[in-house]
């Protein structure tokens, strides 16, 4: 059974900096594309950062790009995303995922947490 459980959600000023951390169980996260998406209150969820199993590569969508930061940690089986100059469009709740997969669609991933919300006061 692979759980994915985020955490370092909360409450922030536009411009401020946080850190989501995704702890994953089980032997699924050394081979995995690991992913963040969001989802706004009465939108779809979307593509945030990818990186890949061993941590080489990283992807970001065009409105987070230069802000956020993905990494992960092989070794503690732990994704992160680094968040600096939030802004109050950053407000969502973010997913970890992992999949054996490269893309940036929410569709058909092989593992999912539950979210962590990440609001941003203007």
């Amino acid at each position: 059974q692979v759980q994915l459980v985020e955490s370092g959600g909360g409450l922030v000023q536009a411009g401020d900096s946080l850190r989501l951390s995704c702890a994953v169980s089980g032997r699924a996260f050394s081979s995995s594309v690991m992913y963040w998406f969001r989802q706004a209150p009465g939108k779809e969820r979307e593509f945030v950062a990818r990186i890949s199993s061993p941590g080489l590569s990283t992807y970001y969508a065009d409105s987070v790009k230069g802000r956020f930061t993905i990494s992960r940690d092989n070794a503690k089986n732990t994704v992160y995303l680094q968040m600096n100059s939030l802004k109050p469009e950053d407000t969502a709740v973010y997913y970890c995922a992992a999949d054996r997969r490269t893309t940036t669609s929410a569709d058909g991933m092989d593992y999912w947490g539950k979210g962590t919300l990440v609001t941003v006061s203007s």
